[in-house]
């Protein structure tokens, strides 16, 4: 990341998925990347180093990555006084954000909440935070609306589970579709240039070049 812009991640839920917390050292003013759930875990986080969270963002309606968006909206809320709002995915994601706790039950999980975005985004739009500007890219696949955010200038994407480090998102869940995931990656993701940073919502981080060439997924 650059010099104004640092990232933790923390792992949630039984999936270990990486909610993302990217924060300006200099202001404290943050953003949180798809709270899935134990927002107690990420309270902790924020509240250690200080931080005033602006948004929450959403990359996909998996309850890994949503199902604890609400949750952490209502306390962030409560806490800072000021409305905090929850933006993302493209509204292809609606029935999914609506059926969290259907999904949870598929795995035995509990405590999951449904959350209603204050806002959809589309392809191709702007967000201004932290100082930077981060490109919203649909890459639909793994889910209808799924969005990654690109950040041109420090060379770094959340992708969320688009792209993994040697894998690329499952696609035999309701709504996924492997062919078109494989097209959009290859339409929106691999032309970003092979120094970029991708942060998946599992595992490690890794480039767009190094998936370019060593992962079979994309031969």
């Amino acid at each position: 990341m650059s010099a104004s812009l640092s990232l933790e991640v923390v792992p949630v839920t039984a999936f270990g998925q990486n909610c993302s917390i990217l924060w300006n050292p200099e202001t404290h003013h943050a953003v949180v990347v798809d709270p899935g759930g134990d927002v107690s875990r990420i309270m902790a986080f924020i509240e250690r180093h200080g931080l005033s969270v602006d948004a929450i963002w959403l990359t996909h309606g998996h309850l890994d990555h949503a199902g604890g968006a609400d949750a952490l909206r209502k306390v962030l809320s409560h806490r800072q006084e000021t409305p905090v709002p929850v933006i993302g995915p493209e509204k292809g994601d609606a029935p999914l954000l609506a059926s969290i706790p259907e999904q949870a039950a598929l795995f035995g999980l509990t405590g999951l909440e449904n959350v209603t975005p204050d806002r959809f985004v589309t392809h191709g739009e702007k967000l201004e935070c932290l100082g930077h500007e981060f490109e919203v890219r649909h890459v639909p696949g793994h889910t209808p609306g799924h969005v990654i955010f690109y950040d041109p200038a420090a060379r770094f994407a959340l992708v969320g589970d688009t792209l993994f480090a040697g894998s690329v998102g499952r696609t035999d869940l309701p709504y996924g579709n492997h062919e078109q995931l494989i097209s959009s990656i290859r339409r929106e993701l691999l032309p970003l240039g092979d120094d970029v940073t991708i942060l998946p919502g599992h595992g490690p981080a890794t480039t767009i070049g190094a998936e370019r060439t060593g992962n079979s997924f994309l031969a």
